[in-house]
Order: structure tokens, then C-alpha cells, then sequence
């Protein structure tokens, strides 16, 4: 779980991924945090073993955080949450239901196959089905929502890649990598409620400039 100011979500969020009914353990790295969101993550871990804490000396980008946390994983799977209430950590377990059941070493959660959120911004809607598309023109696949946060992978396969990005162009990156190794990725649908900007939303419109570009840079670079 990267986080970075989301002190007014981070305590619930960290709740209810907890609650699940599996055994997990929750890895949230902090990235420079200065709304209080640190404190309260340490605060949380005092009673929880589950929750792993570890904070970034500065802001370096959730993809910076989200590498840590591959890092000092130790489970079988691994999958990103956001430190929001954008999706429901319910649908984790639809994913590892899905991906052992499957067997497939990666798995994303579309939020596309559910049709679009009525409270969907155009501008970051289109965006994603402009990467998206992108994804599929460059390599040849037939994704319906790359850059969604829910993405699982076999811990073993995701610690294998060299990942280098620090900012969001991570997720077009780690896609970039599992379909160089000729890897399909399946999808399965899930719910998604998207906030505003006003509401801590931190993604830009620009992502979707160096998301295209670092596919490009995947696609036809050695890396």
C-alpha cells in the first residue's frame, strides 16, 4: 500500500484490508507524508503484527513506495491497494480466488467490465482508455483497463522483474515487462468509486502523456 497524504482514509482502509478473511500481511510505505498519515501508520502497527510499516525518507513517486513494498514482500501473491477508499478491498479476494483457480501468475481487477462509474471524471476516464489502447496497439493484447491499481501477481514473478519507475508510469511499466515475457493477463471485473482532485485525487492528466511514453520506451528499449 503506497501512501502518501491520506491521513483521513488511511486508518479505514488499513481496517478493512486487515479484516479480510484470508492471512495476509499489509505493507504500507509512506512517501514523504506530511498530513499526518506517518504517524498514524505507526500508530496502527503498535497492535497489528499484519501491518508492516516502513517510510521513505522524501516524496519519490507511488511507484518508488510500491517497489519497497514488492521488495519486503513474503506471501505467495502480491497486490497493490491504494491508501483511498477508491476500491473495495473485497474484490481482493474475488482475485485470489480467481488467480488460484486459474493458475495464471497475474491477474487484474478491470474496472471497465463493470461499465463506467456515473461519477467518473471524462477527463481521467479517457485517459485510462487512451493508455489502454495504447497497451494493446503496442503489445498485441486485449486488456479492457491497464493502469488499474488492482494488480496481482505471483510474488516469485513480480520480485523477478526489474522494476525502475518511481512515479505512476510504474503500472504501464510492470505490464510492459509481464508481456515481454509473453505472459497474458487476465481480468476480472470490479467495483470502483473515484474521487475529485478536491477530494486528494493525485494522479494528472500529463500521467497519461508519460504512461504512453513509457510503453514506448518498454516496447521498443532494452529495458
Amino acid at each position: 500500500m503506497p501512501v502518501y497524504n491520506e491521513a483521513e482514509t488511511i486508518q479505514e482502509i488499513c481496517n478493512i484490508v486487515l479484516a479480510l478473511p484470508i492471512d495476509l500481511e499489509l505493507i504500507a510505505v509512506d512517501d514523504g507524508s506530511k498530513d499526518g498519515s506517518r504517524e498514524k501508520l505507526q500508530e496502527l502497527a503498535k497492535d497489528c503484527p499484519d501491518l508492516r510499516v516502513f517510510l521513505q525518507p522524501a516524496n519519490r513517486g507511488k511507484g518508488a513506495a510500491v517497489r519497497k513494498g514488492i521488495e519486503e514482500a513474503k506471501g505467495d501473491y502480491v497486490v497493490i491497494q491504494d491508501a483511498d477508499l477508491e476500491y473495495d478491498p473485497e474484490d481482493i479476494l474475488r482475485m485470489l480466488e480467481e488467480i488460484e483457480r486459474t493458475k495464471s501468475p497475474v491477474l487484474y481487477g478491470s474496472r471497465r467490465l463493470t461499465g463506467r462509474s456515473p461519477s467518473a471524471q471524462n477527463r481521467f476516464y479517457w485517459g485510462g482508455v487512451v493508455v489502454t489502447y495504447a497497451t494493446n496497439l503496442l503489445y498485441l493484447t486485449r486488456l479492457t483497463d491497464e493502469p488499474t491499481c488492482y494488480k496481482m501477481w505471483e510474488r516469485e514473478l513480480i520480485q523477478d522483474i526489474d522494476l525502475v519507475c518511481d512515479g505512476f508510469e510504474f503500472c504501464p511499466e510492470v505490464t510492459a515487462k509481464v508481456l515481454r515475457r509473453g505472459i497474458k493477463i487476465p481480468e476480472i471485473p470490479i467495483s470502483y468509486r473515484p474521487r475529485r482532485i478536491e477530494e486528494g485525487k493525485k494522479i494528472r492528466p500529463r500521467d497519461g502523456l508519460i504512461a504512453i511514453w513509457t510503453l514506448l520506451r518498454f516496447r521498443f528499449g532494452r529495458r
